[in-house]
């Protein structure tokens, strides 16, 4: 029989790539609100972390990144989702000078609609989905700044699910928390999915996986992360020769196979640091490490800081962590965001949510 933590391996060795990265995100924040508009209007969303999306149901208006000239326009079926560490504005009218879309939204609770100018010549729905994890970034930094969903059969399921999560939202029943939570992450992952099967994915690691070779490699680093593998296992897993392996890889991710690998490793490394009782031999083990010392010096080499060091940076003190401890990298003063900073090579800004609440 297995036991709590090698049923936790055993459900981390069935999970794909794209649920592995979107489960060590954490997502732990959501917020959708509707909007009805009239006349002649501008609404301003504040740069923050996280994803944002936003569907027209009825009616069009126009989309424009904050230091960008050129704004898209959306129409009925359309919808975007988009990093939120830009600014954006949504308008009827460039001539209008943009207010702040917060005291708007949230003037209605969640799953409510707001109303502007007392109109409804435009109809639609806004989101937000914020996480507390360590692959952040990562995700972040492999979609692309604008993600517009076109297939109608896709722009179809996404208006559905953002319906049924009002419907949670607006009118709570019990077990309507844990379902509206679920029905967030659903409505990401099918986005994401939407992403790939357009594709339009040029680079990073979500691109290779809309490559069915790289694919095959990524799964399999994913499925066995503590296997010992070589450019050449790697490379037979995508049916294709060393060489020509090694420079699709990079091409498309940026990174050699086996960095990747090891980056991988590092995260989920840092985050069972933080967030299970594991030892620190027990996380060496998982990620492929035969000894602590060994595990130690990769860690430090790839984060800047020892595993000890990072757990006491992360808030806690040993080397066994207490389970189910939650650390947001922007929060606080542990400087465990450097650490982020060094796996992903992406800045982070902190801001607020686009409608200056998340519901658990």
């Amino acid at each position: 029989m297995l036991d709590g933590r090698n049923f936790h391996r055993e459900r981390l060795i069935l999970m794909d790539p794209l649920s592995d990265i979107l489960t060590l995100m954490r997502p732990g924040g959501y917020g959708f609100r509707g909007l009805a508009a009239g006349g002649a209007w501008a609404l301003s969303f504040p740069a923050a972390e996280g994803l944002r999306c936003f569907a027209i149901e009825t009616g069009s208006c126009w989309f424009r990144f904050a230091e960008e000239a050129t704004p898209l326009h959306l129409q009925a079926g359309d919808l975007v989702l988009m990093a939120a560490r830009r600014e954006v504005f949504l308008f009827s009218s460039a001539s209008v000078d943009p207010v702040d879309a917060i005291p708007l939204l949230t003037s209605v609770p969640p799953g409510a609609l707001a109303t502007l100018n007392g109109g409804d010549e435009c109809r639609g729905i806004g989101g937000f989905f914020g996480f507390e994890g360590a692959a952040l970034d990562s995700l972040l930094a492999a979609v692309p700044p604008l993600l517009h969903i076109r297939t109608d059969a896709t722009k179809a399921t996404l208006r559905d699910g953002i319906r049924r999560l009002m419907r949670e939202l607006g009118a709570p029943r019990p077990g309507g928390a844990l379902l509206a939570g679920h029905l967030a992450q659903a409505l990401l992952v099918e986005a994401l999915r939407a992403h790939l099967e357009e594709g339009v994915a040029q680079q990073g690691w979500l691109a290779a996986l809309s490559v069915p070779a790289m694919s095959r490699a990524l799964g399999a680093m994913h499925a066995d992360v503590a296997r010992r593998w070589t450019l050449r296992d790697l490379a037979g897993v995508a049916g294709m020769s060393r060489p020509s392996f090694a420079a699709h890889f990079r091409r498309i991710t940026g990174d050699t196979p086996i960095a990747y690998l090891t980056r991988w490793r590092m995260l989920l490394a840092a985050d069972r640091l933080r967030n299970s009782s594991l030892t620190l031999g027990e996380v060496a083990l998982m990620v492929g490490y035969d000894s602590e010392s060994a595990f130690g010096a990769a860690f430090k080499r790839a984060t800047g800081h020892s595993p000890r060091a990072y757990g006491r940076r992360a808030g806690h003190g040993g080397s066994r962590m207490p389970r189910g401890g939650r650390h947001h990298p922007d929060r606080g003063a542990s400087g465990t965001g450097s650490f982020i900073e060094r796996l992903d090579a992406v800045p982070r800004h902190s801001g607020s949510v686009w409608d200056g609440e998340a519901s658990e």
